[in-house]
């Protein structure tokens, strides 16, 4: 275990580094004049001039040669000092870590709940097969094959403007996080019921299963006492694997319902070239990962016996 949060540890520390070094260089690629740009965000499109985008640019700093601002920004890096936006003026960490409160909100509930629904939909087709089996095929194939915010499109249209049930966008009420949360397992669970499907069908034909089942044990006994954890190994792997689908999911979410979120945010962010932001939610989702994965390992090492004999040689 030491060996892993050691290990860990390293990979934190390049993915920080290296994920905030390339969100520098390719802000610094985008083409036209970033103190125009921020001008306009500030004051509107038609309330600056040429004078104004130059004060901004003395102002922030934006003068300085590539290379000295690179190095400012890894000092203050390694202070843990990740600026202060250049829109608001506000200190980036403060600002972050009150949209990341909203983005784990909205990842947690659609994780909830494309657990809710995949588990049920993967036990049902492996144990029944046929019909069952094809019925859930089609359906995860055919959510699959849309983009995120397509189907979330789907559920504003048919919950919002026709049912008028739901809140369109925006938040603040328990019924402002239903549907993006609902898009965003929906996605999900297209995909994870089939590796769970696969897995249960891999127990239910394994012999350790049957001779559960010759000892006496119903079928269901045997599967809370044998089944669950043989299953639940590699789809907790699969399920730290769709951890990039669930940022992707939402950035494009957040965007879709006006969701106070760092995916919202970071698309703001794009558009008014505020840069401080830009690589501070870059590098707050790339720790985020490495995280998560630590996570899912720590569990994993404790769900299997293999894994503990592997790190203990």
């Amino acid at each position: 275990m030491k060996d892993l949060l050691f290990k860990r540890c390293i990979q934190l520390i390049m993915v920080a580094w290296g994920v905030g070094t390339l969100t520098f260089i390719l802000m610094r690629s985008l083409p036209g004049d970033m103190a125009y740009r921020l001008a306009a965000s500030r004051y509107g499109q038609d309330n600056f001039d040429s004078s104004t985008a130059e004060l901004i640019r003395h102002e922030l700093k934006l003068d300085q040669s590539a290379w000295s601002a690179y190095f400012s920004w890894l000092g203050d890096l390694l202070q843990l000092n990740l600026g202060n936006s250049m829109l608001s003026d506000l200190p980036v960490m403060d600002t972050l870590s009150h949209m990341l409160g909203h983005s784990l909100l909205l990842a947690g509930v659609g994780m909830a709940i494309a657990i809710l629904l995949a588990f049920p939909l993967g036990l049902w087709a492996a144990k029944y097969g046929g019909w069952a089996d094809r019925l859930t095929l089609l359906f995860s194939t055919s959510v699959r094959a849309l983009p995120v915010f397509v189907i979330g499109v789907l559920l504003i249209l048919v919950f919002s403007l026709e049912l008028e049930l739901l809140p369109v966008a925006g938040f603040g009420t328990p019924a402002h996080l239903i549907l993006p949360s609902l898009a965003l397992a929906i996605s999900l669970a297209a995909v994870s019921s089939r590796i769970i499907r696969n897995e249960a069908k891999r127990v239910f034909n394994s012999s350790f299963f049957e001779f559960a089942q010759i000892k006496g044990l119903s079928s269901r006994k045997a599967f809370q006492r044998h089944g669950w954890r043989n299953l639940l190994v590699p789809v907790i792997a699969f399920f730290a694997i769709q951890l990039i689908t669930v940022v992707e999911g939402v950035v494009m979410i957040e965007s879709l319902f006006s969701w106070p979120g760092i995916g919202h945010g970071l698309a703001h962010a794009i558009f008014a070239r505020d840069i401080p932001i830009i690589q501070g939610a870059a590098l707050l989702m790339g720790i985020m990962f490495v995280v998560l994965n630590t996570l899912v390992d720590i569990i994993s090492y404790y769900l299997d016996p293999r894994i503990k004999q592997e790190f203990s040689e």
